[in-house]
């Protein structure tokens, strides 16, 4: 940095000499290359996690280097120094988090010095999305939230010049189609990664088949992306790494014994042939740089320099070697140019195995309450930038705590958080970072709920420790509460809610004063046991809300008789080995009956009497023996010095053994009422669940409670369960990508390759963001399984869907968190509480449109906001928009402030092609309602005009190009103005199509 302000003053100079208007960036300012030879394009980069071994903070300012030697304010303060010296010098920047906060620490000065290194195309942005997210864990609304986010802050800094055109996905642990699908919709034109399959790999090595064309959409045209694997992961070659952090030898060229020119020549030289055998085109691209590099950024230039200068003077000797610096978009830009094949690809790189017993696939699962909390902020999000949106919320505090919540959402995707691979202290920073954010986003809710209804002092707090039944709101009575809830979803739609309170008789009523059934439902004694929980509420007021997109809802304690009996639920029960003092047991005709039956109108559960597990499962026609109990993996424990000593562990699912299954009889309770009806299951002192039914709803609900895991037999474990059925899958289920389309898995097998299948259990492990499912081939019988956070998933036998849910381990898997997971809280093992659903059906054509409107109520149910008062609350309608004329598979993606004058909208037709069709609507009220003046049609993040996208369509194997090809938008984007006619404000969506409106309103 010092250097760098010595710099200043002469730099400064030279930049006010500049004629700005001959700056060029894009692709007339790649390097020359040469013809007849091979084009090392050399790429200087550096990785810089969002958060792992220490916290974001620490990571950017660098502190504890005794953790790991890393800050990137001094990287960042070191690259632009060092590009300055020299035009030919390049560099690319990933991580707008950490450039975002550098870059608002500069100068004026500095700040002018950084934006010419961007106007000549010298700093590159790639990627160029809040975080480097995962792939496996993340949800696609998020992934799309935190690109749209970065390339937002980078487009109004810099303007077009920084618009990344590659995806740099080059560390998350495996790769989804979804993603691939997303930076298509961007309009990026390839993305390139490091970690694929080890069989894969190898195969793809020899087949000249490291760089295809994946078809990221079944069901999108136009969707192929140019995709490629780095050769040696996202590191420089070996022997060539000039960083501070690396013991290479640097390149001597003086007149001395120690001169080492030719030698370094030499093998670089060799490196680049080898590589090039693998690789179709004359260009390849070779990173040079790796985790928290270039901090000292002259010594990496100052060798680079070298090996350029010295490589390719070569070439008068003879050799067809041509080296210089470059970017990934400027590689892909020449690889375009050469109008060559390309490879096939049509699934994705699920799951991603580093060695025979190394299947990355336990990060699936991993801190499992973090991944809920995760979803826990986006639903907050969504709800606070559409109540933003119809507020008109602007000033600079409302902006500055949205604008937080944003960021640290798009932290929590990296891909060291929301895995649940990072340190344990690491863990505790993100939850603190979530939390505060959460906290502040609420005052946005709080003003704009006051305006939206008639409530103008409500308090509209959200109660953060539902999920342990616990509302501070309540604790001491719900007396004259009002229930604000909030639907984020595009149509009016039907949920049952569910208030901690004490055990009373209570009123319900909506705004209009009718009331509204409710009864009260106990919480589990195993609940109300943790340790931390304040237990002032130990039942749950239950009723049924209906929300177009906000509701409010009158609660009242009503007197009750003296000495009268609560209305509690009527229950029946059969106690196996626990103590548990009861109070009424209401007899039932099946006493001594070797089956109970818990229905209501749609759906039927049998449960046999002896042991309390479930049996069969009637729904939609289609009746099922279903087993669903859950098992126990026992985790590898080794010293992780050899593959076949691998250690289960954060990143790692490696079972040691067969799996345990609980066999053992279940203590059970029933709870009966009109709306809801429920088992109470207890397994063992720290695995329990609540099957649950309601009236009208079409699915079953199994809400589980794991922990804390024993290990006092230091043996770590890793938690599932599992839906046995006698549907004959032969080996086939289906898994969703992020959340999007499903992708058909084939137990044992892979889409290119034969794979090594020495773990079998883990190497049939998926990442499920939302639904896991299988069906026979007749078509008759199908099993789904909905999720509320991201799991793990598979099918280890026909008929059989297992999640793992929660996960406790005693070793490191060694690959660099240095940490066993053994989370713990309160001083004992962490206890985790969730959700799976589970529908049952035919296999119409469109039978699985039904999971996908269950699956849209998962992910964005109700949010609920409490308030005092003495009546109920009215919604003033005439400020919010009517989405409820949407057709059904319609889904309102996003509404958000844009800019202070500007919205956002982002509508998505969520059916894939088997289950919708090609529909089409009209927003122009939609557009009235927001005070519309223009709106205009953008690329997926938002941040390009769809009429400006043009990206590379490069050509599959057996097609001859005959010209360079380009895919642009296939309809003209949509551009109209409020004194514009209606029908200029048609929006037809396709399958899974997502389109993306910038909405001015003043």
């Amino acid at each position: 940095m010092q250097f760098l302000w010595r710099l200043l003053p002469l730099l400064a100079v030279l930049l006010l000499g500049t004629d700005q208007s001959e700056a060029v960036c894009g692709y007339e300012s790649c390097p020359d290359t040469k013809a007849n030879m091979i084009n090392v394009h050399l790429v200087p980069h550096s990785h810089d996690d969002v958060g792992w071994l220490k916290t974001v903070d620490q990571y950017y300012y660098g502190a504890k280097n005794n953790i790991q030697h890393a800050g990137v304010q001094y990287i960042l303060d070191s690259v632009v120094a060092e590009l300055l010296k020299d035009s030919k010098r390049r560099f690319i920047q990933v991580e707008t988090a950490f450039f975002f906060k550098w870059y608002q620490e500069q100068t004026e000065q500095v700040q002018r010095l950084v934006k010419k290194l961007v106007n000549e195309g010298r700093l590159e942005f790639t990627g160029g999305a809040w975080s480097m997210n995962d792939e496996a864990a993340v949800h696609y609304q998020s992934v799309i939230d935190q690109f749209s986010l970065g390339l937002k802050v980078l487009n109004d800094t810099f303007g077009a010049c920084a618009r990344p055109r590659i995806g740099w996905q080059i560390d998350p642990f495996g790769h989804s189609r979804e993603m691939a699908s997303i930076f298509a919709q961007m309009g990026y034109n390839g993305e390139f990664f490091a970690r694929m399959d080890h069989v894969e790999k190898r195969k793809r090595l020899d087949d000249e088949a490291m760089e295809m064309i994946w078809q990221s959409s079944e069901s999108l045209r136009d969707s192929d992306l140019f995709t490629g694997l780095l050769y040696r992961h996202y590191s420089a070659p070996p022997g060539f790494c000039f960083d501070i952090l690396c013991s290479d030898e640097p390149i001597i060229d003086s007149k001395s014994y120690d001169n080492n020119v030719k030698s370094r020549v030499d093998d670089f030289i060799n490196y680049v042939k080898t590589m090039s055998k693998s690789f179709r085109a004359t260009h390849v691209m070779v990173p040079m740089g790796d985790d928290f590099q270039y901090e000292d950024a002259e010594i990496n230039f100052k060798n680079m320099d070298k090996l350029i200068k010295y490589v390719n003077e070569r070439q008068v000797e003879g050799s067809k070697v041509n080296v210089f610096y470059s970017t990934p978009s400027c590689y892909l830009y020449e690889l375009h140019q050469m109008m060559q094949t390309w490879p096939n690809k049509t699934q994705d790189f699920f799951p991603y195995s580093s060695d025979s017993h190394s299947y990355w696939t336990g990060y699936f699962t991993s801190r499992p309450t973090q991944k809920r909390f995760e979803r826990d902020g986006n639903h907050l999000l969504q709800t606070v930038k559409q109540l933003s949106a119809f507020a008109h919320l602007t000033n600079e505090k409302q902006t500055e705590d949205l604008d937080a919540l944003r960021q640290v959402m798009g932290i929590m995707q990296h891909h060291d958080a929301i895995t649940g691979t990072e340190k344990q202290a690491v863990a505790r920073d993100y939850d603190r970072l979530l939390t505060d954010a959460i906290v502040d986003a609420q005052d946005n809710a709080r003003d704009a709920l006051r305006v939206l209804t008639n409530l103008t002092a409500g308090e509209f707090d959200s109660c953060l420790e539902l999920n342990i039944s616990v509302c501070a709101f309540t604790r001491d009575t719900a007396n004259n509460v009002v229930v604000t809830l909030f639907n984020p979803l595009a149509h009016p739609t039907s949920q049952y809610v569910r208030v901690p309170v004490k055990k009373e008789q209570y009123l319900v009523t909506d705004e209009k004063g009718h009331e509204v059934p409710s009864e009260v439902v106990p919480v589990p004694w195993q609940v109300l046991s943790i340790q931390h929980r304040p237990n002032n509420t130990q039942h749950e007021l239950v009723f049924k809300a209906s929300v177009n997109k906000i509701a409010n809802f009158y609660i009242r304690v009503l007197p009750a008789p003296k000495d009268a009996e609560m209305p509690t639920l009527n229950r029946f029960e059969r106690v196996h080995s626990i103590k548990r003092q009861l109070s009424r047991v209401r007899p039932i005709e099946e006493a001594g009956a070797d089956e109970f039956v818990v229905q209501n109108s749609l759906v039927k559960l049998v449960f046999l009497t002896k042991t309390g597990q479930l049996k069969t499962v009637d729904m939609n026609g289609v009746s099922e023996k279903i087993e669903q109990t859950y098992a126990i993996y026992k985790g590898a424990r080794g010293d992780n010095g050899a593959a076949e000593r691998r250690s289960s562990g954060a990143y790692i699912f490696r079972p040691d053994g067969d799996v345990s299954v609980l066999a053992d009889n279940v203590a059970y309770t029933v709870y009966e009422g009109d709306h809801v009806k429920e088992v109470h299951q207890h397994y063992n002192e720290w695995i329990s669940q609540v099957v649950r039914i309601y009236e009208g709803v079409n699915r079953v609900e199994f809400e589980w409670l794991i922990g804390p895991i024993p290990i006092d037999d230091d043996i770590g474990r890793e938690i599932v369960t599992r839906f046995e059925s006698d549907i004959s899958s032969d080996g086939v289920f289906y898994t969703d990508s992020n959340g999007r389309e499903m992708i058909r898995r084939e137990r044992n097998k892979r889409e290119y390759f034969e794979p090594d299948m020495t773990e079998k259990e883990s190497g049939n492990y998926y990442p499920v963001t939302a639904r896991i499912a299988l069906q026979d081939g007749q078509g008759q019988r199908r099993m789904a399984l909905l999720n509320d956070r991201a799991q793990g998933g598979s099918s280890q036998a026909d008929g059989q869907l297992e999640l793992m849910l929660h996960r406790r381990l005693l070793n490191d898997d060694a690959f660099g968190v240095g940490e066993a997971l053994n989370e713990q809280q309160f001083g004992t093992g962490l206890i985790a509480r969730g959700k799976v659903y589970l529908i049952l059906n035919s296999v119409a054509d469109t039978s699985t449109s039904g999971e996908r409107l269950a699956q849209q109520e998962v992910h964005l149910p109700f949010w609920k906001f409490f308030s005092s008062s003495n009546t109920a609350s009215a919604v003033k309608p005439q400020m919010i928009p009517d989405f409820s004329d949407f057709p059904q598979s319609v889904n309102l993606l996003t509404l958000e402030p844009y800019s202070s004058n500007e919205l956002l909208l982002r509508v998505e037709n969520f059916m894939d092609e088997t289950e919708g069709h090609i529909v089409s609507f009209n927003i122009r009220h939609i557009f009235d309602t927001l005070g519309g003046r223009e709106i205009r049609e953008t690329t997926l993040d938002g941040n390009m005009p769809l009429s400006d996208m043009k990206r590379f369509k490069f050509h599959h194997d057996g097609s001859m190009p005959k010209a360079l090809e380009y895919f642009t938008s296939p309809f003209d984007p949509l551009h109209s103005f409020a004194s514009d006619d209606s029908s200029r404000f048609s929006v037809t969506l396709n399958p899974m199509q997502i389109r993306t409106f910038i909405i001015k309103w003043q």
